[in-house]
């Protein structure tokens, strides 16, 4: 009789990160960090970068995986919409002209029909020049059937913020307390006054993702941890540091002119972290190890995507 064995996860492009134990959490910023408490992390490898649009479409390529925001919503989940609004899309980033009430998410965000991994803006726009950017426009689902498809998993959030630390337990950014050493911009996050001004960076002219490596890497050589995307993991999200946070990202589920505060949670959310290229001192401060946030599963928006790990 033969037997087989599991195809072993392969660690090209992966950084091998020791276990120990670090502080989790902050008590510095948002409620939802607290509280600080000691945690032990084996050891693991992970994904240098996030996986990028490249790395994405060999995977579509190999499975014919058709993601969430490239389906018809099913109108069972979504029974305050309307049925002719259940269309494929995502979420899409719009600046404003101007000041606006930051309590208002609206305000710069749009369920954008057509909107998907291949076209993160919505019809018209395209990958092409980004397939060394993270892949964007995923759900908790995609990014998991990746993962399975690589020989992979996603972290947890103890994990991938052990990982983020780089090493400097207790450090504000993942390379130290000083947000920008020397003037020099340490992550694609955004400088200026959210959403409507924006201070250009070298060659980014207007606030987007960025080529994976742009930034130095943080102290396990691993790139984009802060900023760029958020990045999905395994963990649930659950009320038990504090009361939920009003997310940077809008739940999909809120299309069709619910309130908020009157769309029922219908989807489990996971935990997120990192921060994104939309995250500003003025608003969502969050390009921090210890940030988090909870993303209801069928979320999918052009600042969120992920990275894995192995065993």
């Amino acid at each position: 009789m033969t037997t087989t064995t599991p195809r072993p996860a392969p660690t090209r492009g992966m950084v091998r990160i020791e276990g120990g134990t670090f502080l989790m959490g902050s008590r510095d910023f948002y409620p939802e960090e607290e509280p600080v408490r000691r945690v032990t992390a084996d050891g693991f490898w992970m994904d240098e970068h996030p996986v990028t649009a490249a790395e994405f479409r060999r995977f579509v390529k190999d499975t014919g995986h058709v993601t969430v925001a490239e389906r018809a919503p099913d109108p069972a989940d979504y029974p305050e919409a309307d049925p002719a609004a259940l269309v494929p899309g995502a979420l899409v980033f719009r600046r404003t002209p101007g000041p606006v009430d930051l309590d208002d998410w609206r305000q710069w965000w749009s369920y954008v029909p057509g909107a998907s991994w291949r076209h993160p803006e919505g019809p018209g726009s395209t990958l092409h020049g980004r397939e060394r950017h993270p892949v964007t426009q995923v759900a908790y689902e995609d990014a998991a059937a990746y993962a399975a498809w690589a020989g992979k998993r996603l972290p947890t959030e103890a994990e991938w913020e052990y990982a983020a630390r780089g090493g400097l337990d207790g450090a504000v950014f993942s390379w130290g307390d000083d947000f920008t050493p020397r003037g020099r911009r340490m992550a694609n996050t955004w400088h200026g006054r959210f959403p409507w001004e924006y201070v250009p960076a070298g060659r980014a002219t207007a606030p987007g993702t960025t080529p994976v490596g742009t930034y130095p890497p943080n102290g396990h050589g691993l790139y984009d941890m802060t900023g760029n995307v958020w990045e999905w993991t395994a963990d649930p999200y659950t009320d038990g540091h504090a009361e939920p946070a009003a997310s940077c990202c809008a739940p999909r589920e809120l299309r069709a002119d619910t309130p908020a505060e009157e769309a029922p949670e219908r989807f489990p959310r996971r935990v997120t972290k990192g921060g994104s290229h939309l995250c500003a001192p003025n608003y969502c401060l969050r390009y921090r190890p210890a940030a988090r946030q909870g993303q209801t599963e069928d979320t999918a928006t052009c600042h969120l995507g992920f990275r894995c790990v192995a065993d």
